[in-house]
């Protein structure tokens, strides 16, 4: 059974390894543009890590809140994940072609293209996890509170290891 006791590290942990993904394709594809040519494809795929590098920023915090912010977060990565996706199509149509150094970015290692790729795809796949994640640890919450609730606790009042289906304290004791 998921709780919120183990779905927020999971939730930590996908949303580190997302905003991480992010932040390695937004340098090294700031790599590509600075140093040579750049097509179309390489300024979506920096503006995509650009705006996902802000725009993921909020998911740290919804483990902890996830009553304000999941659906916030959800829509933003029912958003990112189809932009990631797109991304990495592009950059597997860019750098799987026979000749890779001659592909666009022309003149660049095929190590450091496969590397772009294999991040774009680890920040896809993580922003795919991520959304499903995000709607079970919103799911365990609410069973949890609805849990406390029943049981006569109430939720701002129940403590961190109180259990769920304890009897309610007596009355004038807290």
């Amino acid at each position: 059974m998921l709780t919120t006791k183990t779905s927020r590290p999971l939730q930590l942990f996908t949303r580190f390894m997302q905003w991480t993904s992010a932040v390695i394709v937004m340098g090294i594809t700031s790599y590509f543009i600075h140093r040579g040519p750049h097509s179309t494809h390489l300024i979506y795929q920096e503006v995509i890590a650009v705006l996902s590098v802000v725009f993921f920023l909020p998911a740290f915090a919804s483990p902890f809140v996830p009553n304000s912010l999941s659906k916030f977060v959800l829509a933003i990565d029912i958003v990112f994940s189809y932009l990631w996706l797109t991304a990495f199509i592009f950059a597997a149509e860019d750098y799987n072609r026979k000749a890779c150094y001659v592909n666009s970015p022309p003149g660049f290692s095929c190590k450091k293209k496969y590397a772009n790729e294999a991040f774009i795809f680890l920040a896809f796949i993580f922003t795919f996890f991520g959304m499903f994640l995000e709607v079970a640890g919103l799911w365990a919450y609410r069973k949890e509170r609805s849990r406390a609730t029943r049981a006569g606790i109430a939720p701002e009042k129940r403590g961190p290891t109180d259990p769920l289906d304890a009897p309610a304290p007596p009355a004038g004791t807290v």
